[in-house]
């Protein structure tokens, strides 16, 4: 009996040793594709087209930026940018490096990903009970006029998180109807549009999301990246190189103390500019859906929430898209992924345990990546 117990206990650990999910420290390793059970040629072919179609946009990002925003009224960029590297990645394979590109540890940019970043401080306030639901009307919480009016009062969290708020004023002298305004039509039809009601409409716009950012810090009373570092990117061990920046004009007053409130995005200028490897490191969080070897950083439920499709979009939830619609042709419906301006992609396979992150990638070619990673495990 002794001997039988001794055995089924070695079995249980052996098990338990086989099944424990890697997580990198500061050293993060790797592994061949051929012990990792990977199509080499087709794992070779996925990094061949991350690596060599770049993305069109101009390396001095400040030409690039007012390019693709310069028809908006009264545009310029107010927050800092930073001239761009060239391609740049990594695939990421049961937490294991398999492959990387380029220079992973250059800070860049990295735009509309900081978006998923600032949807994760969303979450941390719903687990710590600083937001109770995210249904609540964002009045409740920030009740200095920021929401006032008959239709700025009825926006809840879920709107601001899914874009679909269809926030109307005016932060940091950012106008919600300069931001992308329709192709046809003149400034008074923009500025005096009628209004849709709060989620029932999708918009991308970035003055609302930076509303959401001015939210976010009124509820947590103190710096957004601090609450970031403290919360995510120190435990995941992330390096000290990243930066999550504002605008000279957004230092807001809390509390008696001066502090910025962030960027949701780079299209002003400013947002999230970090490397590859803490843009995989944050990645590798939610594949893990939300721990950290024995740590729960953030919710599961949460990190389920931001999967799930919004009823304006569908393949958009909370500051994530998701492939829900089959954009990416042959590639899998669960995948779900951070993008921004420039190719730059966190894209999550939880089926195959796969992370990929890609920087100034041809945006065209995302989705042949994802199809090559994907066959590379038949």
């Amino acid at each position: 009996m002794k001997f039988l117990l001794t055995f089924i206990s070695l079995v249980f650990l052996c098990s338990n040793v086989a099944f424990a999910q890697y997580y990198p420290n500061h050293e993060w390793e790797r592994k061949s594709a051929k012990e990792l059970g990977l199509n080499s040629a087709l794992l070779d072919s996925a990094v061949t087209i991350a690596s060599e179609y770049e993305n069109s946009v101009d390396k001095d990002l400040r030409i690039a930026i007012i390019e693709v925003f310069s028809g908006e009224p009264d545009f310029e960029i107010l927050g800092k940018t930073k001239e761009r590297g060239g391609t740049a990645g990594l695939i990421i394979k049961d937490g294991y490096i398999v492959v990387e590109w380029g220079d992973v540890e250059r800070v860049d940019m990295t735009f509309s990903v900081a978006k998923s970043y600032l949807s994760t401080v969303a979450g941390l306030a719903l687990d710590h009970k600083l937001i109770h639901d995210v249904n609540d009307k964002a009045q409740d919480y920030v009740w200095d006029g920021t929401f006032e009016g008959e239709h700025n009062q009825k926006i809840t969290w879920d709107h601001l998180l899914t874009q679909s708020s269809d926030w109307s004023g005016q932060q940091f002298g950012l106008y919600d109807w300069a931001d992308r305004p329709p192709g046809e039509g003149s400034i008074d039809d923009w500025r005096d549009r009628q209004l849709y009601e709060p989620g029932t409409h999708y918009k991308y716009n970035d003055v609302r999301v930076n509303v959401l950012a001015y939210s976010l810090l009124q509820v947590w009373r103190k710096p957004l990246p601090q609450v970031l570092k403290e919360e995510i990117m120190d435990p995941i061990g992330a390096s000290t190189t990243w930066r999550w920046l504002g605008y000279p004009n957004s230092y807001v007053n809390v509390d008696g103390l001066q502090m910025q409130s962030v960027s949701g995005g780079g299209h002003f200028g400013g947002g999230i500019f970090i490397n590859s490897l803490d843009h995989a490191r944050f990645g590798l969080l939610f594949l893990r859906n939300g721990k950290w070897e024995n740590q729960q950083l953030i919710s599961k439920d949460w990190v389920k929430s931001v999967q799930k499709s919004s009823q304006p979009k569908p393949d958009y939830g909370y500051l994530w898209w998701n492939n829900s619609q089959g954009n990416w042709e042959g590639v899998s419906k669960e995948v779900y992924y951070a993008a921004g301006f420039g190719g730059n992609y966190i894209v999550i396979d939880e089926e195959n345990d796969l992370l990929v992150v890609t920087r100034w990638i041809d945006n065209s070619k995302i989705d042949d990546v994802m199809r090559l990673l994907q066959k590379s495990f038949n």
